[in-house]
């Protein structure tokens, strides 16, 4: 398992472009602010899913998703949270090569400290003038490649 889709910030709303764009994966992970348990069913069709909860998810189905999540890969580990903001954790003290969240709508990728920290981006609506996002990490390579794919390009490359 090497390959993983990564996707954020749906609010509700699933892009056939996204699934086209996530398709292939081994594990697809969902940063939050999913929208509703029917984005994440439709996830589950491409692969299987890591999902965490973010600040817009409320309400009863909302409350089987956590916080935070670990994710395995490639062997490494993978901490999944929403809003960066809310780490308290040292991932390279905790083990982890990889750090993914969502929340601020624009994709972003950092290495700090040994650690690979992404943003996918925003999947769902657009969002101010913010491209609208999904990412796909391949862990077989080194270093790691991390693929933003604008899903509302014309002619998306895939």
């Amino acid at each position: 398992m090497a390959t993983v889709g990564l996707i954020s910030d749906t609010h509700g709303l699933l892009r056939p472009e996204a699934v086209r764009a996530l398709a292939g994966a081994d594990l697809i992970i969902h940063a939050g602010d999913v929208g509703g348990p029917g984005i994440l069913e439709a996830l589950r069709t491409v692969a299987p899913v890591v999902a965490v909860r973010g600040n817009v998810d409320t309400g009863t189905w909302a409350s089987a998703l956590p916080a935070t999540a670990v994710a395995e890969a490639g062997g490494r580990l993978i901490y999944v949270l929403h809003d960066l903001n809310e780490l308290d954790l040292d991932p390279a003290a905790a083990g982890f090569g990889v750090v993914v969240s969502g929340h601020s709508h624009q994709p972003a990728r950092a290495d700090r400290s040994g650690v690979l920290f992404v943003n996918p981006g925003s999947a769902g609506r657009r969002r101010f003038k913010l491209p609208v996002t999904v990412a796909r990490l391949d862990l077989a390579r080194a270093p790691w490649e991390v693929k933003f794919i604008e899903l509302d390009k014309q002619n998306p490359s895939y």
